[in-house]
C-alpha cells in the first residue's frame, strides 16, 4: 500500500500576470457596452473592466474563459467535486484500472488522512495519542482492504468487481474543466470553513495560487 499526499496540477497555460486571460474577458464583455475604444494594451483596462463586472454581478462574461485542473484526491472527495454540474470531468476509473498489475506497483494508492485530520476543526483539540490511534486504525483498514482486493483479483475477479472493497481513501486523479464563473462557485463552497477538510486541503491551496496568477477574478473570495 502506498500513502500519497493530496494535490493538484493546473493544466491550462496561464499568461504572465493573467494579462491575456483578463484581456479576453474584456474584449468579449465590452461588446455589450460598445466600449472597445477603451481597451489599453498594457492590460490595466482589462483589470478595471473585469473588476467592474464582478462587482456588478455581471459574471456571465467570465464564463468565456475556462480552466482545467487535475486533482489528486481520494474517492470520497471526488464524489463532492462531481456535484459541480456546470463542469466537465475526467476521472481515473476503478472499473478498468487493475491495481494488481506491475504498472500500478501491484498495490493500491491511498490519500494520506493526516492532513485532513489536522484541518478538521472538531478534532483539533484531541490529544496527539488519540490522533495517532485513529490513524493507526485507518492504516490497518487500508491494508485489509488492499489484501482482500488483491485476493479477489487472484481468484479471478475482474477489476470492476474487486473494486467493491476499495475504500473512500483510494487515490484518484480527477480533472475538472469549468469556466471562471463556476470556479468562483466552487471556491465559495469548497474553501469555506465548514467544507470537508480534505477538499479544503487542495481547494484553498489552488485558490491562493490562482489569486496570485490571475488578478481580480478570485480576489473577493476569502
Amino acid at each position: 500500500m502506498n500513502v500519497m499526499k493530496a494535490g493538484y496540477e493546473i493544466l491550462t497555460p496561464i499568461s504572465e500576470g493573467g494579462k491575456e486571460e483578463l484581456q479576453m474577458i474584456e474584449r468579449i464583455g465590452r461588446v455589450c457596452y460598445k466600449s472597445e475604444d477603451k481597451i489599453t494594451e498594457d492590460g490595466e483596462s482589462a483589470k478595471k473592466f473585469v473588476r467592474m463586472l464582478i462587482n456588478a454581478h455581471h459574471e456571465a462574461m467570465i464564463e468565456h474563459s475556462t480552466l482545467s485542473v487535475m486533482f489528486t484526491v481520494d474517492r470520497g472527495v471526488s464524489h463532492e467535486m462531481v456535484r459541480h454540474r456546470i463542469a466537465s470531468f475526467a476521472q481515473e476509473s476503478t472499473r478498468y484500472v487493475n491495481y494488481s498489475k506491475d504498472k500500478y506497483g501491484s498495490e493500491i494508492n491511498v490519500i494520506d488522512l493526516a492532513p485532513g485530520i489536522a484541518l478538521d476543526r472538531r478534532m483539533q483539540d484531541m490529544p496527539a495519542e488519540t490522533i495517532e490511534a485513529i490513524l493507526n486504525e485507518w492504516e490497518l483498514a487500508m491494508l485489509d482492504a488492499e489484501k482482500h482486493y488483491m485476493k479477489m483479483i487472484e481468484l479471478g475477479a475482474t477489476a470492476q468487481i474487486a473494486r467493491s472493497v476499495l475504500p473512500n481513501s483510494t487515490k484518484t486523479n480527477i480533472t475538472i474543466t469549468a469556466n471562471y464563473r463556476e470556479w468562483r462557485n466552487y471556491f465559495r463552497l469548497r474553501t469555506a470553513s465548514d467544507a470537508h477538510p480534505q477538499i479544503r486541503e487542495v481547494s484553498v491551496a489552488l485558490l491562493n495560487e490562482l489569486k496570485e496568477r490571475i488578478p481580480v477574478i478570485f480576489d473577493d473570495i476569502a
